[in-house]
Protein backbone atom coordinates (compact mmCIF):
# COMPACT_ATOMS: atom_id res chain seq x y z
CA UNK A 1 0.00 0.00 0.00
CA UNK A 2 2.73 2.99 0.82
CA UNK A 3 4.58 2.14 -2.42
CA UNK A 4 1.10 2.50 -4.00
CA UNK A 5 1.08 6.07 -1.85
CA UNK A 6 4.89 6.53 -2.72
CA UNK A 7 4.52 6.19 -6.69
CA UNK A 8 0.99 7.95 -7.10
CA UNK A 9 3.15 11.00 -5.29
CA UNK A 10 6.16 10.69 -7.37
CA UNK A 11 3.82 10.78 -10.56
CA UNK A 12 2.26 13.94 -9.38
CA UNK A 13 4.97 15.48 -8.51
CA UNK A 14 6.56 14.69 -12.34
CA UNK A 15 3.71 15.59 -13.42
CA UNK A 16 3.35 19.40 -12.06
CA UNK A 17 7.22 19.92 -12.76
CA UNK A 18 6.70 19.47 -16.21
CA UNK A 19 3.81 22.12 -15.87
CA UNK A 20 5.93 24.40 -14.51
CA UNK A 21 8.73 23.85 -16.72
CA UNK A 22 6.41 24.58 -19.65
CA UNK A 23 5.15 28.05 -17.71
CA UNK A 24 9.11 28.36 -17.47
CA UNK A 25 9.31 28.09 -20.71
CA UNK A 26 6.47 30.34 -22.10
CA UNK A 27 7.78 33.25 -19.50
CA UNK A 28 10.73 32.58 -21.66
CA UNK A 29 8.90 32.56 -25.32
CA UNK A 30 7.35 35.66 -24.14
CA UNK A 31 10.44 37.77 -22.68
CA UNK A 32 9.15 37.94 -19.46
CA UNK A 33 12.09 36.78 -18.09
CA UNK A 34 14.18 39.85 -19.73
CA UNK A 35 12.59 41.98 -16.92
CA UNK A 36 11.75 39.03 -14.33
CA UNK A 37 13.71 36.44 -12.37
CA UNK A 38 12.30 33.97 -10.37
CA UNK A 39 14.07 34.73 -7.61
CA UNK A 40 15.47 38.23 -7.52
CA UNK A 41 14.45 41.52 -8.63
CA UNK A 42 15.83 42.51 -12.34
CA UNK A 43 14.22 45.68 -14.23
CA UNK A 44 10.83 44.12 -12.33
CA UNK A 45 10.15 42.21 -8.82
CA UNK A 46 10.83 38.82 -8.47
CA UNK A 47 8.25 36.26 -9.46
CA UNK A 48 8.78 34.75 -5.69
CA UNK A 49 8.13 38.28 -4.27
CA UNK A 50 4.73 38.86 -6.78
CA UNK A 51 3.39 35.40 -5.44
CA UNK A 52 4.35 36.36 -1.67
CA UNK A 53 2.69 40.15 -2.49
CA UNK A 54 -0.64 38.66 -3.68
CA UNK A 55 -1.06 34.91 -1.49
CA UNK A 56 -4.09 34.47 -0.88
CA UNK A 57 -5.78 37.74 -2.28
CA UNK A 58 -9.27 36.60 -3.51
CA UNK A 59 -8.61 37.93 -7.51
CA UNK A 60 -5.29 38.72 -7.77
CA UNK A 61 -5.16 36.22 -10.36
CA UNK A 62 -8.01 38.11 -12.55
CA UNK A 63 -5.81 41.19 -11.60
CA UNK A 64 -2.60 40.18 -12.75
CA UNK A 65 -3.47 38.35 -15.68
CA UNK A 66 -5.08 41.85 -17.06
CA UNK A 67 -1.68 43.66 -16.08
CA UNK A 68 0.24 41.26 -17.65
CA UNK A 69 -1.87 42.06 -20.78
CA UNK A 70 -2.44 45.76 -20.69
CA UNK A 71 0.12 46.54 -18.30
CA UNK A 72 1.20 48.48 -15.12
CA UNK A 73 2.61 51.13 -13.41
CA UNK A 74 2.94 52.19 -9.54
CA UNK A 75 2.76 48.54 -7.84
CA UNK A 76 6.20 47.78 -7.71
CA UNK A 77 8.05 51.13 -8.07
CA UNK A 78 8.42 53.51 -10.78
CA UNK A 79 9.15 51.69 -13.28
CA UNK A 80 6.16 50.89 -15.61
CA UNK A 81 5.46 47.18 -16.45
CA UNK A 82 4.51 47.52 -20.37
CA UNK A 83 1.61 46.21 -22.42
CA UNK A 84 2.64 42.43 -23.37
CA UNK A 85 1.75 40.42 -26.80
CA UNK A 86 0.20 37.37 -24.89
CA UNK A 87 -3.76 35.65 -25.09
CA UNK A 88 -5.75 36.07 -22.06
CA UNK A 89 -4.97 32.01 -22.13
CA UNK A 90 -1.00 32.19 -21.93
CA UNK A 91 -1.64 35.50 -19.53
CA UNK A 92 -3.61 33.29 -17.24
CA UNK A 93 -0.99 30.69 -17.56
CA UNK A 94 1.97 32.67 -16.83
CA UNK A 95 -0.14 34.28 -13.48
CA UNK A 96 -1.23 30.46 -12.39
CA UNK A 97 2.71 29.51 -12.59
CA UNK A 98 3.42 33.21 -10.83
CA UNK A 99 1.41 32.43 -8.16
CA UNK A 100 2.23 29.37 -7.30
CA UNK A 101 6.31 29.82 -6.68
CA UNK A 102 7.26 29.87 -3.24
Amino acid sequence: MKLIAVSLLAAAGILSAGVAQADEALAKAKGCLACHQIEKKAVGPAYKEVAKKYAGQAGADAKLAETVIKGGKGNWGAIPMPPNKVTPEESQKLVKWILSLK
